[in-house]
């Protein structure tokens, strides 16, 4: 990877931050960064700093790193006393010169160049690798006492940039704790995220807030401004390498880290001092996140029992169990556990086990009763197994995970929202899913009640200035309505329009509503009958007032009501229409008149349509309308006024044949018809 162009602008913003720093007068002093130390030997930094105990049977310690012409070294001794550096002291590793560690975090460290510093196979095997440069080594055999070690440690990395580029995201230098038994051909890398196989980098443990990926920000501290104690951009929070080994037998361990792709922005390994334990593994946990707690009443015996022991103690949260000196103890209450293992005067290894007890649940409420919720009243419904959970018990723990069965013998759970299967009654079971072993599974009763009556939602009017009593029906326990104050009795009084609701319960304490639509109504009033006739098809529109405030249907014989106020394809004549309230607030009645000419006339002298006349216009207040009769050539025959006239067919006392004759009418209203009939003789 090339990206020397950036790292020597990167080195310049960090020159420049420091000159504007001092300039600005703003200084850190010594006790606010580490501080570093080449002049520890090897096994000085393996005996003295890193295991720091009696114990230690640690040989064949050799380091090497990077030759520089100065004498400068990539590996040593560093103290973080009186930092926030979170190691106080310890080994440090480094791809680079370690005098370059210390804060402030103002320039860019990336030593190592053109020197023929060279990468480890190891390594580039353990992390599949073809390309490192710059490691450092520290290396060295030792026979552990107990059958685990364990050693904390933070990687830091010029390379975790606070606002790097796209390409940029894959930087990352490699670094491993390699560990083998003597006689093994290959290494376990020890070096990886908790609880995985993936090696620890800086694209594999990093935070939010750039563009890069997030990688197991739980494992990564922070990105580094200028005022850090120490020169690199970011680091991962103290993780613990770890791994079982059998006492007596001989380890090589290989603590190695190196640049990829070559030897730009350097990185760093900080091992805690004195934090390489050899501890002894006297079992798990047994603890509840786990699943595998003490019972209420159990007893775990455990055994510390090593070959060349001296003596042991045993405590309790850190307090010493008087009399508890054998290599077994006996465990009978929860609490953190250590045992302290002797091996003469100053030699001690230590082993801990933290345990935890099932709570004793108490049975609050092991039935419960519901009523039927839908249409279909069949003794089945809906049961929420999350609410009754929260019943169930007085006393269950928060992590406490209970699922529920159909039987015993069921690995199926119940889902959350739980249909009966048996109606009315049904016994389903809890299991504690979480803590196996300390409980068996309880008893729950599942019971429906139902509603079997059925409830009819009513549509009714209410005439102006009545009253309606509203009737919910009997045979029920309770009654509730929806009224202001709330009413209780089994039937309401109501003088208004609106919707009133009431629930009832029964015997069981199962409820039902009802709904009693209330529409507000009154006998109509006929503001005007819209009459069109003298055509070919007569029509009638009844116009009922605004301030009527029913709903209303219409009939001409007070017997067939149609919805329409509209009536068409009426003959010549008189009517009458009837307009009724649907609600039953009453009938008005009105009578109209349709009025047409006759489209022929018989002047025989029998009595019988002898004249052509216009029948009803004076119930229409027409009668002094002008009549006017032509023959075909528009001879005017005659002209009369409406009221109580005729034409007899003569013109001047003669009669005039059988044809056709044309009309007009000049109605008072201003209307004007015109038209033709014919004379048969």
């Amino acid at each position: 990877m090339i990206y020397s162009i950036f790292a020597d602008a990167m080195n310049t913003f960090k020159y420049t931050i420091s000159v504007l720093l001092f300039a600005l007068g703003i200084q850190f002093v010594n006790s606010q960064n580490i501080s570093v130390d080449e002049g520890y030997t090897p096994q000085d930094l393996v005996e003295d700093v890193l295991i720091n105990s009696t114990c230690a049977n640690v040989f064949n310690v050799s380091v090497s790193g990077g030759n520089f012409a100065t004498g400068e070294k990539s590996f040593g001794y560093f103290d973080g006393t009186g930092t926030t550096f979170p190691f106080q002291n310890g080994i440090i590793l480094s791809t680079g010169k370690i005098n370059n560690a210390p804060g402030p975090n103002s320039y860019l460290s990336d030593d190592g160049g053109n020197m023929g510093w060279d990468g480890d196979p190891d390594l580039n095997d353990a992390l599949g690798l073809s390309n490192t440069y710059n490691a450092t080594i520290l290396e060295f055999d030792f026979i552990p006492l107990g059958n685990k070690i364990s050693f904390d440690y933070i990687f830091s990395s010029e390379q975790y940039l606070t606002n790097p580029s796209s390409n940029q995201c894959n930087f990352t230098d490699g670094f491993a704790f390699l560990l083998k038994k003597n006689g093994d051909t290959r290494y376990e890398n020890l070096a990886v995220i908790p609880g995985t196989t993936t090696p620890v980098k800086v694209n594999t443990v990093r935070g939010p807030g750039t563009i890069c990926p997030v990688a197991n920000a739980a494992y990564f501290d922070a990105f580094n401004d200028v005022n850090h104690p120490t020169n690199f951009n970011g680091q991962t929070k103290v993780l613990t390498a770890q791994s079982d080994v059998i006492p007596g037998e001989t380890y090589h361990i290989k603590l190695v880290i190196a640049d990829e792709g070559n030897y730009r922005y350097d990185s760093a390994i900080f091992l805690g001092g004195g934090s390489f334990n050899f501890t002894i593994d006297i079992g798990d946990d047994r603890l509840i996140a786990t699943g595998n707690p003490l019972c209420q009443g159990e007893n775990l015996v455990v055994d510390a029992t090593q070959t060349g022991a001296t003596g042991y103690q045993w405590f309790q949260n850190n307090i010493a169990i008087p009399g508890a000196t054998n290599a077994t103890y006996n465990i009978t209450s929860a609490g953190d556990y250590l045992v302290e293992i002797n091996y003469g005067a100053t030699c001690q290894t230590t082993g801990s086990i933290k345990i935890e007890y099932a709570a004793v649940l108490t049975i609050d409420e092991d039935s419960f009763t519901t009523c039927d919720a839908d249409d279909n009243q069949d003794g089945k419904t809906v049961f929420n197994l999350d609410s009754i959970k929260n019943n169930l018990f007085t006393n269950l723990p928060t992590n406490y995970v209970v699922s529920f069965f159909e039987i015993p013998t069921s690995t199926t759970a119940l889902p959350s929202n739980y249909t009966n299967t048996t109606a009315f009654s049904q016994t389903i079971y809890a299991r504690v899913m979480n803590v196996q072993g300390c409980y068996t599974d309880y008893p729950v009763d599942l019971r429906i009640n139902t509603f079997s009556a059925i409830l009819t939602d009513e549509n009714l009017g209410l005439c102006e200035d009545n009253f309606l009593i509203l009737d919910a029906g009997d045979g029920f326990s309770s009654y509730s309505w929806n009224t202001n104050p709330i009413q209780t009795s089994q039937q309401i009084t109501v003088s208004s329009g609106g919707t009133y609701i009431v629930t009832v319960t029964n015997a069981t304490n199962c409820s039902k509503t009802k709904t009693f639509n209330i529409t507000a109504s009154g006998i109509a009033t006929i503001e005007d009958i819209i009459i069109n006739d003298f055509r070919e098809n007569n029509s009638a529109t009844i116009e009922i007032s605004s301030s009527s405030l029913g709903d209303y249907e219409f009939s001409l014989d007070g017997t067939n009501y149609q919805d329409s106020n509209i009536f068409t394809n009426l003959s010549p004549g008189e009517y009458t229409v009837y307009v009724q309230d649907k609600k039953g607030c009453g009938i008005v009645f009105e009578t109209f008149y349709i009025l047409d000419y006759p489209k022929y006339f018989t002047p025989n002298g029998d009595g019988y349509n002898d004249t052509w006349y216009i029948k009803n216009l004076d119930k229409r207040n027409l009668e002094n309308s002008t009549i006017s009769i032509f023959d075909r050539y528009g001879k005017l025959l005659k002209q009369y006024s409406a009221d109580n006239n005729s034409w007899d067919g003569t013109f001047n006392q003669n009669i005039l044949p059988s044809t056709d004759y044309w009309f007009t009418i000049e109605l008072t209203n201003g209307k004007n018809i015109k038209g033709h009939f014919a004379l048969k003789r």
